[in-house]
């Protein structure tokens, strides 16, 4: 592919938090479309993994708006839950994508598991993977990943998704207790920013 700067681009995500961040990172040479701007629908994720589910959105994005397309596929593994939610992370906020009802199920299946966990550190990461697709071509895919443990309850009440219950290794807050600017500078899709950008 030629290195020809990228000058439209549409950010494949029905998500506000997602959107928001990734807007954020992006750099400011580049217009920025939403799928709201095409109203256009979330495809069906039926990938096994971060960067299958990344593609098919990134895929399908850009062949309805006919513009190159960024997608974000990203969730939080937990170990003792043998890395559930996962893939799976935004279908257990239920049909409405209801995260409060998402964290309330993580505590419940982690009581299920050892009902001692709050005394522990319960490991946890948050994966995040991000495409580019051209139509059907594919530019680049790659993955980031932040380390961190499971808070005994939900703090704070910025960001989105498992933000509240997931602090990051090193640090003694949860996402939903940092400011954007500092959670953008440290996250899964920071990381997974830095290997992308070259191809923006």
């Amino acid at each position: 592919m030629s290195q020809k700067k990228i000058k439209n681009l549409l950010i494949g995500t029905n998500n506000e938090g997602k959107l928001k961040e990734i807007r954020s990172l992006l750099p400011k040479h580049i217009n920025i479309y939403s799928t709201s701007n095409f109203k256009l629908h979330s495809p069906k994720e039926d990938g096994k993994t971060f960067k299958e589910n990344s593609l098919i959105k990134s895929r399908y994005f850009s062949l309805k708006s006919n513009l190159i397309c960024l997608a974000d596929d990203s969730g939080l593994e937990i170990d003792l839950l043998n890395k559930r939610p996962g893939i799976f992370s935004a279908r257990w906020g239920g049909r409405k994508g209801d995260f409060s009802k998402a964290i309330k199920r993580v505590y419940r299946e982690l009581n299920k598991v050892d009902k001692n966990w709050k005394n522990k550190k319960v490991k946890a990461r948050f994966i995040c993977a991000l495409s580019i697709s051209n139509l059907n071509k594919k530019i680049a895919c790659v993955q980031g990943k932040v380390e961190g443990h499971i808070s005994s309850m939900p703090k704070g009440q910025n960001g989105f998704g498992y933000d509240p219950i997931f602090i990051p290794l090193g640090k003694s807050k949860t996402f939903g207790e940092m400011s954007p600017s500092k959670k953008y500078t440290i996250d899964h899709r920071f990381n997974a920013f830095k290997k992308i950008r070259k191809f923006l």
